[in-house]
C-alpha cells in the first residue's frame, strides 16, 4: 500500500505546529484504512513465537479445526512466557503449564523420543494442542463457537461448557475465553490491513511533550524520579495517557495488538528493536513511530527523549496497540516487578558512579565504551530497561 507520510522531510527537532501535523495524519490515516480487517489464513507474525519453537507450534496448532497457531501461541505465552522452566505455587509445570494429574492422563510424546517429559517443549507443545483437540471434542455438541467453547472447558471443564450450552456464566470463564481471544491476534501474521489505532494521536503528544527529558533506567516518570523514562517507560505512559494500560518491559508491549508491515506504519506504532529478529522475546527498544521514517524514543544513558531515525539493522517489527490487546497480557507476580525495580535502582547507582568517575565529555557515552556518542544511531545505542523473558506466569486454570 502507499505509505502514508505525516511527517515529510522531518528534522530532530521540535517544532510548536508538529503535535498538530500528527493529529491530521493521524485522523486522515485512521480514515483511508477504515474497515481493512478481515479473516483469513492463520499463520504466526514475524517472531512473535521464539524461533526454537515456531515449527512446532506452527504445526500442532492445525492438529485440529477448534484450535490454529496463534491461539496456541496465546495459551502458551499467557501461561509461561515461553519458559520451558516455568512452574507455578499450584505445581503447574513446563511451557504449558500441566499440573501433573493431567499431564499423566493428557501427555503425548511428540518427539517419538519413548520419553513423555512436561518439561521439554518438544513433548509439551503438542500436549497442550493435543489437550485442547480432546477438549474440542468433548464439547463439540454444545452450541456457540467451538473454539470458544474449548477455551471455556479448558478454564471450567467440559461438564460447565455441556449444562449451560456453551461457554458457562463464570466471569473468570469468560473473561479467560476472551482473553486468549483477543491475545490469540497478536500472534497472527495480519493478511490484510490493520485497523488504526484510535488513541495515537494522544500517545504522540504526550511522547512529544517528553522531548529533552533525560534518560533514566528503570524510570517510569515518576516524581521520585525527576519524571524521567527509559524506553518502554515512555511508550508505557504515553498510552496510559490514552487510556491503555501497557506492560512494563517492551517485550511484552509487542504483544499488545497486531503487528502492521513496515510499509503500513502509522504514527502511533510502537516499533521494536532487538538483536535477535526471530524471537519477540528478546526484544530490548522501544519507540513510537510518528511517520516519516523517525520515531520518538528514550534511548540511552546519557541521552534524552528525542525523535530517532528507526530504520535501523536491528528493527524487528511493529504493534498497533489496542485496548484489548493490552487488557488481554498476562501480568508478572508481584515478586517480580519488585525485583526488577530493584534491579534497576541498582543499575541507576552503578551508571552514576560511573559518571562521576568517567573522564570529561564521556557522560554522553553508554557505560563502559566512551567511544559510543549520543548521535549514534546504531543497534548498540539503544537499551531496554530490566526487560528479558517473564520468568513465568500463574496458570489461568
Amino acid at each position: 500500500m502507499k505509505k502514508v507520510l505525516v511527517v515529510g522531510g522531518i528534522g530532530v527537532t521540535a517544532s510548536l505546529g508538529f503535535v498538530g501535523l500528527l493529529f491530521v495524519g493521524t485522523l486522515a490515516a485512521a480514515g483511508s484504512l477504515a474497515g481493512g480487517a478481515a479473516g483469513g489464513a492463520v499463520g504466526l507474525a514475524k517472531g512473535a513465537v521464539p524461533a526454537q519453537y515456531q515449527s512446532l507450534v506452527q504445526k500442532w496448532g492445525n492438529l485440529c479445526p477448534a484450535i490454529n497457531p496463534a491461539l496456541l501461541a496465546a495459551q502458551l505465552y499467557q501461561e509461561s512466557g515461553f519458559n520451558p522452566k516455568a512452574q507455578s505455587p499450584a505445581a503447574a509445570q513446563g511451557i504449558a503449564q500441566f499440573i501433573p494429574g493431567t499431564w499423566a492422563t493428557h501427555g503425548i510424546d511428540g518427539n517419538k523420543d519413548g520419553v513423555r517429559d512436561v518439561w521439554d517443549p518438544q513433548d509439551a507443545i503438542p500436549s497442550a494442542a493435543y489437550y485442547d483437540c480432546e477438549l474440542a471434542k468433548y464439547v463439540k455438541d454444545a452450541p456457540g463457537d467451538p473454539t470458544h467453547n474449548m477455551l471455556a472447558a479448558y478454564n471450567a471443564g467440559p461438564y460447565a461448557v455441556i449444562k449451560y450450552g456453551g461457554v458457562p456464566p463464570y466471569s473468570e470463564t469468560q473473561n479467560y475465553v476472551k482473553t486468549i481471544t483477543d491475545l490469540s491476534k497478536s500472534f497472527a501474521r495480519p493478511v490484510t490491513r490493520v485497523e488504526p489505532s484510535k488513541q495515537a494521536a494522544q500517545a504522540i503528544q504526550y511522547a512529544q511533550q517528553k522531548l529533552g527529558t533525560p534518560y533514566l533506567w528503570g524510570g517510569t516518570g515518576t516524581a521520585e524520579q525527576g519524571g524521567r523514562f527509559d524506553c518502554s517507560g515512555l511508550t508505557q505512559a504515553a498510552y496510559r495517557t490514552a487510556g491503555i494500560e501497557l506492560p512494563r518491559v517492551a517485550n511484552d508491549q509487542y504483544n499488545a495488538g497486531p503487528h502492521p508491515s513496515r510499509d503500513e506504519l502509522l504514527p502511533g506504532d510502537l516499533v521494536f528493536f532487538s538483536d535477535d529478529l526471530t524471537n519477540s522475546r528478546a526484544i530490548r527498544h522501544v519507540g513510537i513511530y510518528v511517520g516519516g521514517g523517525y520515531m520518538i524514543d528514550a534511548p540511552r544513558p546519557g541521552a534524552v527523549v528525542r525523535f530517532s531515525k528507526m530504520d535501523t539493522p536491528d528493527y524487528f517489527g511493529a504493534t498497533r496497540v489496542t485496548a484489548a490487546g493490552a487488557e488481554a497480557l498476562p501480568t508478572a507476580p508481584a515478586e517480580e516487578q519488585e525485583a526488577e525495580e530493584q534491579e534497576a535502582e541498582e543499575q541507576e547507582t552503578e551508571e552514576q558512579a560511573e559518571q562521576e568517575e568517567a573522564p570529561e565529555g564521556a557522560a554522553d557515552a553508554e557505560p563502559g565504551d566512551e567511544a559510543r556518542r549520543e548521535e549514534s544511531e546504531t543497534s548498540e545505542g539503544r537499551s531496554d530497561e530490566a526487560g528479558g523473558p517473564s520468568v513465568s506466569r500463574a496458570p489461568s486454570s
